[in-house]
């Protein structure tokens, strides 16, 4: 029995519920105790999700019909296949997404990117406990209690507290747990589910939008599930033995996402269709999109109770992944820090964080704006990784991954920056700047994101969303940020790697090194 339990949840080196020792160091094979099929339960685990429910409701915020946003939700979603391809250097290399970044942008540069990853993480980790707060509000509300401004901290301070537990024990316990909560999480959405389906409706036709809108509800999904987890799934499937047959992680990992958030995006937006008066469409696009669940006839109070508690937990779990994604990001940036020590720094700062956006903002403001900072870094640095992987021929040196020094195979010269990467990176982010539409923004909010490339909608359209008066006055707002930075950061880093011939002679060491790897 004990060794099945190793087996399934975690080998002698990272066992579940004791704090794991392992931060960006390498995995070595004895402890390559996952699956992909583990790895796979773990993002169910964290794909039967709240949070999508509320994308779903989001995307209807944007003035879509219900089939549109369904095709832009099944659409969206197939960018799990990017998280696939970006699990699978974890079993080759053994350690974190960014320090397997290195080989790519030199020992330093690779340090730039992980500041990246570590303020998005940071903004998911805040997402998650406005939600939770939220969610705990809404429950207070409805049991009859006032909630004060001096509560509502309170509810931020207990809930960062207790959302660095689970991360704070590592890898082992996050899958444990997380793949204990599907069935019971999975139960609760099957009910909402039944009224979804007396109460919703597939006819509901939205406030209009042209096929700008649509590039723009399409970048908004893809950031939200795929792409916008690319960058943290090497963190989990180092712990796959090397030889892991790729095929099955690519598709254990889209099973285990895109299936299950579609569903929870398509019960977001069916719940819309039947909660879309004036204040529940206020409500959604508010600083609480719970409140849209209040005094409404459609749902029996009990639902809406049941929902919010296994919503208030399922969160924290979600939260756990951003948490240890974050906690390794601060250590591949060079911050001399242990894993456990970087999730309770992280957990201090999201709490700050939360109590800004919380008195500060509204939660779809928040959101509008995280997913511009989401997709025009992780686009850009997806593809350098993934060209850069293809160009080494699915090979790296374990060993020389973990070197700092000058020199490391892939220290990247004397600065320890490779400019090749960098000079990509930062013009695929610029591209994917340039060609971001922000979504339309909330009612009576006046600014929105110009460019060059995306015309914006205009700002009298913007007060007229709610009363469904701009479906002849949408105009330009085409999202094309995706596209532009992933092509034009691994193309342009595909030429300067090939005339320079850098990476050539790598790969060309790498052969020389490769007996002594591991």
């Amino acid at each position: 029995m004990a060794s099945t339990l190793q087996t399934q949840d975690g080998s002698s080196g990272d066992p579940a519920f004791r704090v794991e020792q392992h931060g960006i160091n390498f995995i070595p094979e004895s402890e390559r105790w996952a699956t992909p099929r583990n790895i796979g339960a773990l993002w169910t685990g964290s794909a039967i999700n709240v949070e999508y429910f509320i994308y779903g409701a989001l995307l209807m915020g944007f003035g879509f019909s219900f089939m549109t946003a369904l095709s832009i939700i099944v659409l969206g979603n197939l960018s799990f296949f990017l998280l696939g391809l970006a699990s699978l250097q974890g079993p080759e290399a053994g350690t974190t997404a960014f320090t397997i970044s290195r080989a790519a942008f030199g020992t330093r540069g690779s340090r730039v990117v992980s500041f990246f990853n570590w303020i998005t993480q940071l903004g998911f980790e805040t997402e998650g406990l406005i939600l939770i707060v939220g969610a705990a509000i809404v429950l207070f509300q409805m049991a009859g209690v006032h909630v004060s401004s001096p509560l509502k901290v309170v509810f931020i301070v207990l809930a960062a507290a207790i959302q660095a537990v689970m991360p704070y024990f590592g890898h082992a316990t996050m899958v444990k747990v997380l793949r204990a909560l599907i069935i019971p999480f999975g139960a609760v959405f099957v009910l909402l589910a039944v009224y979804d389906l007396k109460h919703g409706s597939s006819s509901f036709k939205g406030f209009g939008g042209g096929w700008e809108l649509y590039t723009a509800g399409l970048a908004f999904t893809i950031a939200l599930s795929g792409l916008g987890w690319t960058e943290c799934g090497n963190d989990y499937t180092r712990y796959l033995p090397r030889d892991a047959k790729k095929s099955s992680v690519v598709w254990w990992i889209f099973l285990g996402t895109a299936i299950p958030e579609i569903f929870m995006m398509i019960l977001g937006a069916a719940t819309f269709t039947f909660l879309s008066s004036n204040a529940q469409v206020a409500a959604w696009n508010g600083a609480n999109p719970f409140q849209a669940l209040q005094g409404q006839h459609y749902l029996p109070s009990w639902v809406v109770v049941l929902f919010l508690l296994f919503a208030i937990i399922q969160l924290f779990g979600i939260n756990s992944l951003d948490l240890y994604s974050s906690g390794v990001s601060i250590q591949a940036m060079g911050i001399r820090l242990k894993r456990y020590q970087a999730v309770v720094l992280d957990s201090i700062l999201a709490g700050a964080l939360t109590l800004y956006a919380e008195f500060q903002s509204t939660f779809s403001l928040y959101m509008k704006e995280f997913v511009g900072v989401i997709i025009v870094w992780i686009a850009p640095w997806f593809a350098i990784m993934i060209v850069d992987w293809m160009m080494r021929r699915f090979r790296y040196n374990a060993a020389e991954l973990q070197r700092q020094d000058s020199g490391g195979l892939y220290h990247g010269g004397r600065s320890g920056v490779n400019w090749n990467a960098m000079v990509a990176f930062f013009a695929g982010l610029i591209c994917a700047t340039l060609g971001f539409s922000k979504a339309p923004p909330p009612v009576n909010f006046p600014f929105h994101w110009m460019t060059p490339i995306s015309n914006h909608y205009g700002a009298a359209c913007a007060g007229k969303l709610l009363h469904g008066a701009c479906s002849a006055g949408w105009y330009g707002g085409a999202d094309f940020s995706i596209e532009t930075g992933i092509v034009v950061a691994g193309l342009l880093y595909f030429i300067l790697e090939t005339v320079s011939g850098r990476l050539a002679r790598q790969v060309a060491r790498q052969r020389e090194l490769e007996p002594s790897v591991n």
